[in-house]
């Protein structure tokens, strides 16, 4: 940009500012702003997108922010909402990285300006070292697939990129998107419909199973990978559904029957095993530990459905599994015993340091998100204890959780926010085992984002980097009839 031209760019840019309304006369309040989404003193990794917000409050129409670094640095945003730059943004928290943030906020009313006490955002010192996540967003609909399909996101901006939806798959669901540890190079996921298949991704090639196998009788569903690449944990589920006529709670979702098996990525082999394939309980959840030795699991004694729904409890369990043989141990270990404690467990999680086992406890069940009740729980895997994470939980569902590579920070879904839309949340957790106050996924625009979304994010992940997929191509795969079949070894 030459001299001349420079100058007179920056004169109008100036005087833009300028015409924008400036506060005056302004009321001094004693009380922090209320604002949307809640970012007043959360903790957030420096590499994060910029934590925009507006005032909660529908009634104010102009708000001028200023963000001040403990280490110096400085940033405005005047508008409707905040909207920070992003390269702006993200100097000054690089700049802060072990600091806070305090962030003043000035708004107007049809009454006039008032100047609120100021907030602060913390900026962790612990590293995120990831690229983004991954999310499925499906609609509210029971009976009929709609639109929904799997996305990625940037969490340093606001990018997003689909890998595929079902608008490219007619009459076809897709089920959740799993990568191996964070890592995308790896990762399966599961289409149902007339050309169903499990869409499975290693070492840069793509295979499509079969949707089932004739001896699981169900399909490949909620997987977890081994941590050293050639084995996946699954479970087949025969899943059904019932609506609630008078109560908070909308649907429940249940299980007739479910089982957990390996399967070898090599061979193409199922790897059954009477342990964790049983006719009079459902095992379900499966999840292998840091050092890939253990699987969790949790496992319900079967009931007459949807008869006898609430007296569906899981326990937490695990067994061994050996990496050169690609067997269980002999026997399950309860560490959980759900009727004793009439709750139920489901979706554990163990972090990737081998240090920790997060999981979601509720009053009967496994499909959290229906369960308003349901809150994360985390268990000391060296000491055995378990707790509520209360510093995390809300008095909606908390559920779908994920670790990040480094163990430092997880994600969640919760339905905090109106009670019936999962939203994405991220915290960290120190070395007491203790979070931070969680912040709600970033959006450009997040009060219009999030008010006009009429999809639920679902099984979210992180990813290390972004996932290199042809979303065309994906689509006319899937559509085609070329599948892999899956042989059974008990």
């Amino acid at each position: 940009m030459k001299g001349p031209f420079k100058i007179f760019v920056t004169i109008v840019l100036l005087l833009l500012v300028a015409c924008k309304p400036q506060p005056h006369d302004e009321k001094v309040s004693d009380k922090q702003p209320v604002i949307y989404p809640d970012y007043v003193g959360v903790t957030v990794p420096a590499e994060i997108a910029p934590l925009n917000f507006a005032m909660a409050d529908d009634s104010v129409d102009w708000v001028c922010v200023t963000v001040e670094g403990s280490k110096g640095g400085q940033m405005t945003s005047v508008g409707e909402d905040t909207d920070f730059d992003i390269e702006e943004w993200h100097q000054l928290l690089a700049r802060n990285k072990g600091g806070h943030l305090k962030v003043s906020v000035t708004a107007r009313k049809e009454e006039g300006w008032t100047r609120y006490k100021s907030f602060n955002i913390y900026i962790s010192p612990l590293p995120l070292e990831e690229w983004g996540v991954t999310y499925r967003r499906i609609p509210p609909s029971y009976s009929m697939y709609g639109l929904m399909g799997l996305w990625q996101r940037n969490l340093s901006n606001f990018d997003e990129k689909v890998l595929l939806k079902t608008s490219q798959i007619p009459g076809m669901c897709v089920n959740c998107h799993t990568n191996s540890n964070n890592h995308p190079g790896d990762y399966v996921f599961h289409v149902r419909g007339a050309h169903g298949a499990t869409v499975f991704h290693r070492k840069g090639h793509t295979e499509l199973l079969k949707a089932k196998n004739d001896t699981l009788g169900g399909s490949m569903v909620y997987p977890s990978w081994h941590p050293g690449g050639r084995y996946i944990a699954f479970s087949t589920n025969k899943t059904a559904q019932a609506f609630h006529m008078s109560t908070p709670k909308l649907i429940e979702v249940y299980d007739n029957s479910s089982d957990i098996f390996v399967y070898d990525t090599e061979t193409h082999t199922i790897i059954n095993d009477t342990l964790t394939m049983t006719s009079a309980w459902s095992e379900n959840c499966p999840a292998f530990s840091a050092d890939g030795k253990w699987i969790y699991f949790i496992t319900a004694l079967q009931h007459t459905y949807p008869q006898e729904f609430r007296q569906q409890r899981y326990n937490l369990c695990r067994v061994a599994f050996d990496e050169r043989t690609g067997k269980l141990g002999n026997q399950v270990d309860t560490l959980i015993n759900a009727n004793q404690m009439q709750k139920s467990i489901t979706w554990p999680r163990a972090s990737y340091d081998g240090r920790y086992l997060m999981y979601t406890q509720m009053d009967y069940g496994y499909f959290s998100v229906w369960h308003p009740e349901a809150d994360l729980w985390l268990m000391d895997l060296k000491t055995g204890e378990t707790r509520p994470m209360d510093e995390v939980n809300s008095s909606n569902s908390e559920s779908l959780h994920q670790w990040s590579s480094n163990s430092r920070w997880f994600l969640f879904t919760s339905r905090r926010d109106d009670g019936l839309y999962t939203c994405i949340y991220f915290a960290s957790i120190g070395d007491d085992g203790k979070a931070t106050k969680p912040f709600m996924l970033p959006q450009r625009h997040p009060k219009r984002y999030y008010r006009e979304l009429l999809y639920s994010y679902n099984t979210p992940d992180f990813t290390a980097v972004e996932i290199d997929v042809n979303p065309q191509e994906m689509g006319r795969a899937i559509e085609s009839d070329k599948r892999v079949a899956t042989q059974v070894r008990k």
